[in-house]
């Protein structure tokens, strides 16, 4: 019996873990975050998810972790023993691919040699680094904890730690921004060499404190935020790399094999508070409060919330909303035997989006949204799901 083949029978799970600790706030984050550095809160969320996981290991036994991913908050603040930890209870609780992706979200304030090289050790092996811009100026307008230089150095010594797929997040459409100054960022990032980029447009959450003065930040209209969105399309490209969801840039086969998760329908399980599941035909979220998350798993209450079995027809309407954010697309095939519906009204407006060089058809006969159809993606998905609506109508109404 060849190696692994138990393992690679098994249905792939992704695991997610949301570490709610930050150094610092940002203006413009609307995750959940807590920045006081309180040891005994630490300690406490770290029991409870560990808890968390190993009761939650048994009820997996069909799956085999091939994604972890650890994000937040800022995982490199809470510390290597703490990341540890919780990835040696997955270890231990799950069916842990040999192979699997394994990735830290880090900020480069928060990252040393030696937290690097311990991480590496623990198995490790992708990096997610926030860097967003490399204008200083900026930095300090969003609440950056860092600088452009500690970013540099930050990336130097993840290198020097021996990472090899490494992550950088870029934002766009900050205040007072230039095309021709995301334009020089992009260039200038670039020189760092990394696998996968995400370029993210600035959205301005109410309840964040840029919501409070957004209207005297000189932000960048939605006209000039899709020229910068464009650019970074044509400069990503020109060097190499490919895009496979709206914001995220790979270089060839080092796209984000958990994000895609996410947009593919895979399954996946979160842990630490506010984090989604999707599993065995249910979805469902932790409770937004970390004492509350604690409490629960100390005492043995609940704490998720919105748990929902989710029906055919709203799986049929996600497989059009999330698998038209990414290079994968969608086709016939695929769609009518998953769903039972009919693909012709669909492929009909599709070939309206394609006259608009919205939508393409590839040789594979999958459909995809063009990078101008990407900056409009929500309005056409959007007339999609409708077709695909009066289409479940009929179907009711025939049967």
């Amino acid at each position: 019996m060849p190696l692994f083949s138990k393992t690679q029978d098994k249905t792939p799970l992704g695991i997610y873990v949301h570490v709610p600790f930050c150094r610092s706030k940002c203006q413009y984050c609307d995750f959940y975050s807590l920045t006081a550095k309180d040891d005994k809160l630490m300690d406490g969320y770290l029991n409870a998810v560990v808890t968390h996981i190993r009761e939650a290991g048994p009820q997996a036994p069909g799956y085999r972790v091939d994604t972890i991913y650890f994000g937040g908050g800022t995982p490199s603040f809470f510390g290597a023993d703490g990341l540890a930890t919780i990835l040696a209870a997955i270890r231990r609780s799950f069916d842990v691919d040999y192979n699997a992706e394994i990735t830290f979200e880090a900020n480069p304030d928060s990252v040393s040699d030696g937290f690097l090289k311990r991480m590496k050790a623990e198995g490790f092996n992708r990096v997610s680094l926030g860097v967003q811009t490399d204008d200083d100026a900026l930095l300090k307008k969003l609440g950056r904890p860092h600088d452009y230089a500690q970013a540099v150095a930050a990336v130097s010594r993840i290198r020097k730690a021996g990472f090899k797929n490494l992550s950088l997040d870029l934002m766009y459409g900050l205040p007072g921004q230039t095309l021709t100054a995301w334009k020089d960022t992009l260039e200038r990032v670039l020189t760092l060499q990394p696998e996968h980029i995400s370029c993210y447009g600035l959205k301005v959450e109410e309840g964040t404190p840029l919501y409070a003065y957004k209207d005297f930040c000189h932000l960048p209209s939605d006209d000039t935020q899709a020229d910068m969105y464009l650019a970074a399309v044509d400069i990503l490209r020109s060097k190499g790399f490919r895009q496979y969801e709206i914001s995220n840039f790979a270089r060839k086969g080092l796209y984000a094999r958990h994000n895609m998760k996410y947009w593919t329908g895979g399954e996946y399980l979160g842990f630490g508070p506010n984090a989604s599941s999707d599993f065995a035909g249910k979805r469902f979220t932790i409770v937004r409060d970390l004492q509350g998350y604690i409490n629960g798993m100390k005492t043995g209450g609940e704490v998720l919330q919105e748990i929902d079995e989710i029906p055919l027809r709203e799986r049929a309407g996600e497989y059009l909303m999330l698998r038209l954010r990414t290079s994968v697309g969608i086709n016939r095939e695929e769609y009518e035997r998953k769903f039972l519906l009919p693909f012709d009204p669909i492929e009909a407006a599709l070939e309206k989006d394609r006259s608009f060089g919205h939508a393409v058809k590839g040789e594979d006969g999958r459909w995809r949204l063009t990078p101008k159809g990407y900056l409009i993606s929500n309005t056409l998905i959007s007339d999609l799901m409708v077709i695909q609506d009066k289409s479940q109508q009929l179907k009711r109404f025939n049967t």
